[in-house]
């Protein structure tokens, strides 16, 4: 019987925060490889200019595309996906894109209150992607946008095993709780991949208990959906690859790569044969 080698999963993030997806993708695509890029080197996403972000990002997926032919690409980054998302579509027809997005509209269709928050990056509360959203379909709830400055930034620290102040955590959420008209927030959209990992530690320190909508298993169907299961496949073992485009991750982050059953490889080569060890090229 002749096997077929099947194309992996591409799934890219500005940092680890991906890594959320990639659990879930991996649970109802066993049979395929995955290749997991974090564009550390340009981390965090959500204080870059837009036009030089978009820039950024188109150049490096066509390297990424033309390295690794992945059968789609997962971009488990809402800052980037709401910026970049028609571009890349636009720039790369032959690729399938499947982008993340915040989760307004089971937002809205869940909520009771009718109060809701978008716990996000600044980038994507800047975003008209993000306001069309709440337009489209959630023009009857009360939508409180909150930009973060600092939790992505929190949350790869606490990935890693870093302790948080309490205080410090507290005062990035805060805002997503609203009492008005005899409702308040029931709802919080983690509308950053990141934001997931903190989970335990905003339920810990909510003023009240909300539902964290994490759209990470949404995102893994719709994918799952995009790309055929073969008959008589064969759940695949062995580590994937990550790869840092900074190309100098920390211990903590390969110790955190490998509990993810993925193995750090050398980063990506430049046009003059570079890699980011020698040359920091993003």
């Amino acid at each position: 019987m002749k096997t077929i080698e099947l194309k992996p999963i591409l799934v890219f993030d500005s940092g680890i925060g991906g890594l959320t997806v990639l659990r879930e993708a991996r649970v109802l695509m066993p049979e395929r490889h995955f290749i997991y890029i974090a564009d550390d080197a340009g981390f965090p996403y959500g204080g870059w200019e837009e036009g030089a972000l978009k820039e950024r990002v188109i150049a490096l997926f066509g390297r990424l595309l033309a390295e690794h032919d992945p059968e789609i690409c997962i971009i488990a980054c809402n800052t980037a996906f709401t910026l970049v998302g028609s571009e890349l579509r636009a720039a790369y027809p032959q690729m399938t894109f499947v982008g993340t997005v915040p989760a307004i509209k089971p937002a809205a269709e869940r909520t009771r209150s009718g109060v809701v928050a978008v716990l996000a990056t600044p980038g994507t509360v800047r975003r008209a992607y993000t306001r069309d959203l709440i337009q489209s379909f959630a023009s009857q709830c009360h939508v409180r946008l909150v930009g973060s400055e600092n939790l992505a930034r929190m949350a790869e620290a606490y990935i890693r095993g870093e302790e948080l102040e309490d205080e410090a955590v507290l005062a990035e959420i805060a805002p997503c709780f609203v009492e008005m008209d005899g409702g308040k927030t029931d709802i919080v959209v983690l509308a950053c991949t990141h934001y997931p990992f903190m989970a335990n530690v905003f339920r810990r320190l909510a003023p009240w208990p909300v539902d964290w909508l994490d759209p990470a298993e949404a995102i893994a169907r719709r994918a799952r959906s995009l790309v055929p299961l073969p008959k008589g496949f064969e759940p695949i073992n062995g580590d994937d690859p990550a790869i840092f485009t900074s190309g100098k991750p920390d211990f903590a982050t390969r110790r955190l790569m490998q509990g993810f059953g993925l193995k750090v490889s050398p980063g990506l080569v430049s046009e003059r044969g570079e890699t980011p060890q020698t040359k920091t090229v993003w």
